[in-house]
């Protein structure tokens, strides 16, 4: 009986497992003679309060940023990093966490503001921590909210997100995606940052002041704001809540990696027993215990041996256990065999009388064959769960209706949209590997893929779906996959077996027409050539009015820019990312067609310069048309260029290898064309077709051709295009109801026909 209930022991303890090594994680205590605790919030090593009589409690040698002062004005007392106004909340191994700080715009029932806090920043460039990219989020919360954030230590890099409510009702708690909120991601290494609201006319925010009194914008912790209809439905209420989620800070000691730091030892903080690692995140390094060994690695002696045999209800021997320097060692006692270990083989008695070892193997047996039949009855479960989850996005998606679309395209012999299935694309990605992602947007993620058939392919991966507007999603897509034109990048089909509509395009190898006419991250200038950037401003005019004018339906692309034109091998430009386009039925008055193209969603509307004109004065320039880092009169630099055309006087914004490049005249002739796609007035602007047709003309003349040449070339060519009867007209020269952007809202004005623009 009792060889019986020992072999039964023996089989419930290999069902436990437990870890070799003690898996605490190590300590933090405070340097010996300095407080280990400001109010609430643990102060430890290499951290250390301020001292009044000067005495370090900090690690020394390794910069700004770990000293703490103790604010005792504060009931409790509150710390904060060095003598600054950044408060600590918490600080862990890896992470500090600060109070956050909120830009906020409040209005009365007029719509007049009541509280500008319209700006916010925090700036901790002194020391050698940074806001973690991966744990914090740029949110921007109320209806008719624009909010931005810049980081001017990161090449002035700035992001936008705008959301818009238009009742108490469609204001719904969780999503976080336009609706009452909207959120960005941070870039990697940003110490400095500030967040501001644009404040809207009185006249546009007095419908929406009786439920959402308030904007805010703010970086905080994403897992631990979660959007809820109260933050906009309660006013200024939300304060508090939002100064709540804190501020995540990346900390390590010193700005070198272990090996630079390694070569001063000094200075190096890493104790005995411990091992040195680089942060992600920051220049610097941190320290960790050594397996079996616990403490502050930062404090001298360094992490202590843990006795593992200590506790003798936790041991992780059966038999006898000896602790050792980082281990230790199980045994079993004499008149029985084993290794004497939880989880292992435990200990026998030494008795061949009764078959003890043939019992417990085939009771082994049979918990595995159970085990395996239930793993198999689970798997298949999940297999049968997976296919009708795919056939019920399908049929969310429009995939009954695609299919329709597509057998009526089949009897036509029209072009023909695939529909790919979840796994083909899986595959062509390898799930989705974070290496193959080729850009993300406020709309998705788009990934490199390989099909089956060895075809390179771009796959978008959506973030949000809209079910009320799946049947427009799908003729559109069945339109676009008509569209066949060699500037425009052709969409090949979509997948619908997903949660949101994957969709499938050519790949474009050479990246964005904005990588190559601006300056590089690392200082470089752009390489491309004016005889290029004279081509691809051609070919993109010639995409737009085939999509405005030679296109079965009309399709407004509203999103034009630099960054959504991509380049193959040989340079040849395509137009890209529908994701913000509407197709133009034939039977629309042209006021209303031309009214809902012109408001860009997503985009920082800051100008009233034509959309998709703009980029021909970025390909003359090099310049982005929106900078706060020029000077006050270029920050909006359509408006800065239109003035020096003006006045004859072009040539100093000229990109370098324009200037040295082109010549005079033709350079000349583009930028002329450029001020007349700047006039205000719509009907003082050419069409895209005429925009098309004066460029590809330019890039034929003869480069021995004279100014004098050109400009008679300028007045036969237009005199012929007064006499001629277009054959469609180009959507941008209809009379205009204008939608003014107010960073909240929007304002009809009838007596301008201005056009807002995407400054990404």
């Amino acid at each position: 009986m009792f060889l019986q209930l020992l072999c039964l022991l023996q089989l419930l303890l290999l069902t436990v497992a437990s870890s070799s090594s003690s898996s605490v994680a190590p300590f933090f205590k405070a340097k010996a003679g300095c407080d280990a605790k400001c109010g609430n919030i643990s102060i430890p090593y290499p951290f250390g309060i301020i001292k009044p009589n000067g005495d370090e409690c900090s690690v020394d040698g390794v910069g700004y940023g770990y000293r703490i002062t103790c604010n005792t004005s504060f009931q409790p007392p509150k710390p904060f990093i060095d003598r600054g106004n950044v408060e600590i909340r918490e600080i862990s191994e890896t992470e500090i966490r600060i109070r956050n700080t909120l830009a906020t715009l409040c209005y009365n029932k007029f719509g007049n503001i009541t509280l500008d806090l319209g700006l916010a920043s925090i700036d901790v460039s002194p020391t050698p921590f940074t806001l973690s990219n991966t744990k914090n989020m740029f949110f921007g919360i109320g209806c008719k909210t624009y909010a931005s954030l810049d980081g001017p230590d990161l090449h002035n890099y700035s992001s936008v997100c705008s959301s818009s409510c238009q009742s108490r009702e469609s204001v719904v708690s969780g999503a976080c995606f336009g609706n009452g909120c909207c959120q960005s991601t941070i870039p990697k290494g940003l110490k400095r940052f500030r967040v501001s609201l644009l404040a809207g006319q009185p006249e546009n925010m007095s419908d929406i002041s009786s439920f959402d009194p308030c904007s805010y914008a703010f970086i905080g912790e994403q897992d631990r704001y979660t959007f809820n209809a109260s933050d906009v439905l309660e006013g200024n209420m939300f304060t508090s809540k939002g100064k709540d989620v804190h501020i995540v800070l990346d900390w390590a000691i010193g700005n070198k990696n272990c090996e630079e730091s390694q070569k001063n030892l000094t200075n190096f903080a890493c104790q005995a027993n411990t091992y040195c690692t680089n942060s992600e995140n920051n220049l610097g390094y941190r320290c960790i215990c050594n397996d079996g060994y616990l403490g502050n690695p930062y404090l001298s002696p360094g992490c202590e041996d843990i006795n593992e045999c200590e506790d003798q209800y936790n041991s992780p021997c059966v038999g006898t256990c000896t602790n050792t320097m980082g281990s230790y060692k199980c045994s079993c006692p004499k008149g029985s065999h084993g290794d004497g270990r939880r989880g292992g083989s435990g200990c026998f008695q030494n008795n061949q009388a009764f078959p003890v070892f043939k019992i417990c193997l085939g009771v082994g047996i049979g918990f595995l064959l159970l085990a395996i039949g239930s793993s198999w009855l689970y798997f298949s479960m999940r297999k049968r769960n997976e296919i009708l989850l795919k056939a019920n996005f399908f049929h969310k998606n429009g995939g009954l209706l695609l299919e329709q679309q597509i057998s009526s395209q089949e009897s036509s012999g029209e072009s023909l949209a695939k529909i790919f299935t979840a796994d083909e694309l899986k595959v062509a990605t390898q799930n989705y590997d974070e290496k193959l992602i080729l850009g993300r947007g406020g709309h998705g993620i788009v990934y490199k893929g390989t099909l089956s058939d060895n075809r390179v392919v771009a796959i978008k991966k959506s973030k949000i779906s809209d079910e009320n507007q799946i049947e427009e999603f799908i003729n559109e897509l069945v339109i676009l996959t008509q569209v066949n034109h060699r500037n425009v990048v052709k969409i090949l089909g979509c997948c619908l077996e997903t949660e949101v509509p994957l969709l499938v395009y050519e790949y474009v190898s050479n990246g964005t027409l904005s990588q190559h006419i601006h300056t590089r991250k690392d200082g470089t200038s752009p390489s491309i050539s004016w005889e290029s950037r004279l081509r691809i401003a051609a070919e993109t005019a010639g995409a737009v009015a085939y999509l405005h004018s030679a296109a079965c339906i009309p399709i407004i692309h509203r999103d034009i820019k630099s960054a959504n034109v991509l380049l193959d091998e040989s340079y040849t430009a395509k137009v890209a990312d529908f994701g913000a386009s509407r197709l133009n039925p034939l039977d629309l008055n042209e006021k209303d067609t031309c009214s809902r193209d012109l408001w860009v969603s997503g985009s920082r509307i800051l100008s009233i310069w034509p959309v998709d004109r703009q980029k021909r004065l970025e390909l003359l320039t090099g310049e982005r048309p929106i900078s706060l880092a020029r000077p006050e009169e270029k920050h909006n630099f359509a408006i800065y260029f239109h003035s020096l055309v003006t006045e004859n006087d072009i040539f100093e914004t000229l990109e370098a290898r324009v200037a040295t490049e082109g010549k005079r005249e033709q350079v000349l002739a583009v930028a002329m064309l450029a001020k007349r796609c700047l006039n205000l007035r719509g009907e003082d602007r050419p069409t895209m077709k005429q925009v098309a047709m004066e460029l590809e003309s330019l890039r034929k003349s003869e480069s021995s051709s004279t100014h004098q040449s050109i400009q008679d070339h300028y007045l036969r060519h237009n005199a012929e295009q007064a006499r001629m009867v277009p054959e469609s007209t180009d959507l941008y020269t209809w009379p205009l109801q204008i939608k003014v952007a107010t960073g909240r809202g929007e304002k009809n004005n009838s007596k301008s026909n201005a056009l807002l623009i995407n400054t990404n």
